[in-house]
């Protein structure tokens, strides 16, 4: 992104899945931000009770190019007033209460996936789909309404989409798919062994793969040839509505539609407009 933030974020979200030398390293960044942008990486690791190479290692585990584009997004965080944590709901709550916790946490989790998203993969997963003879999105649970939503959008501009939540179905189409298609498996645990079991058919038949799932590694994203992040949108007690993460999903689907309308833009406004009449002839008596 063109503000660098995020560092913090990442460093939250995948501490627990370092190593113990990147995790003690991890930690004290978390629990120093400030001393530690100021640091070189043989002071960090020393601070860290680690080492200069153990920083490097860190930097290049939670896919940062450089020890210095690590400090600069955790400095970045640093410029934006802290957020408060991650709310439930409390029994009997009011209404009142409800509303603004929920669109705090739908705030924040649109804020870090935000933050978190790299721009570059973004435009090759552009590149992808506009390049794209067929397209397949790919989800199970709640996130085939991101799939189903994807859909709905680029069928409007004339693209040979279809979203499937039926594995067998999905596993038949995507037999017949080649390097000329792509396939997007959404699955915000990244787990899903039926988004798995799809990438990895499509993987087999040289088929472009896209991911979109919680920051961090995963047998989806590993699978995937492009990957694309949300936030882990911290959803507690009754995260069974998966109301952030689903929210942040849909935002990954509508700037990859929005992005790639504009790449695209004299041949998607006549799609829109085409498709705009259509729906208006129906509707009429």
């Amino acid at each position: 992104m063109a503000d660098l933030k995020g560092g913090l974020i990442i460093l939250k979200e995948m501490v627990s899945y370092l190593p113990n030398s990147e995790r003690k390293i991890a930690e004290y960044v978390i629990d120093y931000p400030e001393e530690s942008i100021q640091m070189t990486a043989m002071a960090l690791g020393k601070a860290s009770q680690t080492s200069s190479a153990a920083v490097i290692r860190m930097c290049k585990s939670l896919g940062f190019k450089s020890f210095q584009e690590f400090k600069l997004r955790v400095a970045g965080d640093l410029q934006v007033e802290s957020s408060t944590d991650y709310r439930d709901i409390e029994p009997n709550e009011s209404y009142d209460n409800i509303i603004e916790k929920m669109t705090s946490n739908t705030v924040q989790t649109l804020k870090e996936s935000v933050d978190i998203l790299d721009s570059n993969r973004l435009k090759e997963a552009v590149d992808s789909l506009a390049q794209a003879e067929s397209i397949i999105f790919v989800g199970f649970g709640a996130s085939y309404i991101a799939a189903k939503d994807a859909e709905q959008k680029f069928v409007r501009i004339n693209k040979p989409v279809q979203a499937f939540s039926d594995l067998h179905m999905a596993a038949t189409t995507v037999a017949n798919k080649g390097e000329k298609d792509t396939v997007v498996g959404i699955s915000f645990s990244g787990e899903t062994k039926e988004v798995e079991k799809v990438l990895a058919l499509a993987k087999k038949n040289g088929t472009k793969t896209i991911s979109i799932t919680k920051y961090g590694r995963s047998k989806v994203a590993d699978l995937s040839d492009i990957q694309l992040y949300t936030s882990a949108a911290r959803e507690a007690t009754f995260r069974s509505g998966a109301t952030s993460s689903r929210i942040a999903q849909l935002h990954i689907i509508d700037m990859l539609f929005m992005c790639l309308a504009s790449k695209q833009y004299e041949q998607a406004v006549d799609y829109i407009d085409q498709t705009r009449e259509a729906i208006s002839f129906i509707k009429e008596d």
